[in-house]
């Protein structure tokens, strides 16, 4: 079971974070624009924010091991549609199949975790998904780079269908299904697409909106499809048997503000490596080779990974507010150096930033993550854990569809203007930081929602395993207990 679920853990994060160093291949390959092909990433974390709740959902009934495998036959399915791709469509396609099938591994991965095991077991097998996971983030731009230069960008989607295509038959020899018989057998699909309707016309108007016009009809349309899509979800969740997000728990003002810290957190690592990704590999930026480009982007996944295990010793000092502060306050930081970017800065004057960037980012992950499930009753982990994971992907969807755009306006209207390529680009990047820099400082400030919460002892084995799996997903700060028919009781997604 440990085999299955994290080398599928690894493979599921070593695609996403190795993405955006293949964009410039792929662009040159299809001849697809990078802001077309931006929706690759954006796209993959908009389905994946839209599933990852209702893939879980559809384990705790039908079977996790079944839904599973599910997962990872569309996985691989995904992966030969965008290795085979001619055109910035079919990857574009193929990404978002691909969010669906990631969310759902990582989803019931977790979940058959939780259920096959209890206590101190069980969260050592959760530590090492989320160590598994973590490494998979930071050797998927290196591995991306790596391969381009060998096989082309095809071959990391190739590879990674070969080796999830290898863990079916293992989860099938080695891991018994599991349920949840208490749970009703109604899925909230109607909620389902709502979030859909919500984030897609949204990110949708949010990137062209600049070359539309703000208050043109398509940008205003795209916003009111949006928010009427918010208004018939809340609707929607008040009334349906098993509804896709309890509303009541919104009025939870820790969860909300975990949630959101969990949010802004996600949506700057991946804002910031996908702005990284093209300005290190552009020829009048630093000109980086991807496998290059891919050893660049090492120090601040780097930083994420070393950060994790001393997270819990600070909280059990300083307590959740202040750590989660701190983290944003760093990463404000870090962004702010960011914004004197010109185009005679060598790789050099980024790695101290990155390295800042990276462990201010981790500071507040961590806590977030574990007060998620923390501040909520035991029967009320597994949607609190929903809530937050779920905006783990909206924040990756619209911060980098935010950031996407700014620099390619900022990029767009420099270089119209006659400025040179080099530094229409610096400053594409800086502004961009500038961006990201605000959304830190908002984080600061929405660290006062938290309360003043510490742990009521030194961490102990939930604390450093929910540390662990905090990069990717949220998980319970307390060991789970096993019902007699295999259902989870309290335990996360």
């Amino acid at each position: 079971m440990l085999a299955a679920t994290c080398v599928s853990a690894f493979v599921v994060n070593a695609n996403t974070s190795a993405v955006s160093i293949l964009l410039p291949a792929i662009s040159e390959d299809t001849g697809a624009s990078l802001a077309t092909l931006q929706w690759a990433v954006t796209g993959y974390a908009l389905v994946g924010a839209a599933v990852i709740v209702t893939s879980g959902a559809l384990g705790d009934i039908f079977g996790r091991r079944r839904i599973f495998i599910g997962g990872l036959l569309l996985f691989v399915a995904s992966c030969v549609l965008i290795a085979l791709s001619n055109s910035g469509g079919m990857v574009i396609a193929g990404r978002a199949l691909q969010g669906a099938a990631g969310s759902t591994i990582l989803a019931c991965g977790l979940s058959l975790l939780s259920a096959g095991s209890s206590g101190d077991a069980q969260m050592r097998a959760v530590s090492l998904w989320g160590a598994a996971s973590a490494a998979g983030a930071a050797a998927g731009p290196l591995a991306g780079g790596a391969l381009v230069d060998v096989t082309g960008w095809q071959g990391l989607f190739w590879i990674d269908a070969v080796i999830a295509l290898l863990c079916v038959p293992l989860t099938l020899r080695t891991v018994p299904e599991s349920l949840d018989p208490t749970r009703p057998r109604s899925v909230d699909l109607a909620g389902t697409v709502l979030i859909a309707a919500v984030l897609v016309p949204f990110v949708f108007a949010v990137t062209e909106g600049a070359s539309w016009g703000w208050l043109s009809a398509p940008t205003l349309v795209c916003f009111v499809i949006s928010a009427a899509s918010v208004v018939g979800f809340v609707v929607v969740e008040k009334r349906v048997h098993a509804p896709l997000i309890d509303v009541a728990l919104l009025r939870n003002k820790v969860l909300v503000g975990a949630s959101v810290a969990i949010l802004v957190v996600a949506g700057c690592i991946n804002a910031v490596m996908y702005v990284c990704s093209l300005y290190f590999q552009n020829p009048d930026g630093l000109g980086m080779t991807p496998l290059m480009a891919g050893l660049a982007t090492l120090p601040a996944a780097a930083g994420i990974v070393v950060t994790a295990p001393l997270i819990t010793r600070f909280v059990d000092r300083l307590g959740a507010r202040r750590v989660i502060a701190a983290g944003f306050g760093i990463a404000t930081v870090a962004f702010a150096v960011f914004a004197f970017v010109d185009a005679s800065w060598g790789y050099a004057a980024f790695v101290g930033p990155l390295i800042v960037l990276a462990f201010g980012l981790g500071l507040a992950n961590g806590p977030s993550s574990s007060l998620a499930t923390a501040c909520v009753a035991t029967d009320q982990v597994g949607a609190a854990s929903g809530i937050s994971n779920m905006g783990r992907y909206v924040g990756s969807a619209v911060l980098t569809a935010v950031t996407a755009a700014l620099f390619s306006a900022v990029y767009t209207r420099r270089h119209v203007g006659s400025t040179a390529v080099a530094d229409a680009l610096a400053a594409g990047f800086s502004r961009s930081s500038i961006g990201l820099a605000f959304f830190c400082a908002f984080g600061v400030a929405l660290s006062l929602l938290v309360g003043r919460i510490r742990p009521t002892g030194p961490p102990t084995a939930a604390h450093y395993a929910a540390a662990a799996a905090a990069g990717s997903h949220t998980v319970p700060t307390r060991p789970t207990t096993v019902g007699s028919a295999g259902g989870e009781r309290g335990a996360g997604i």
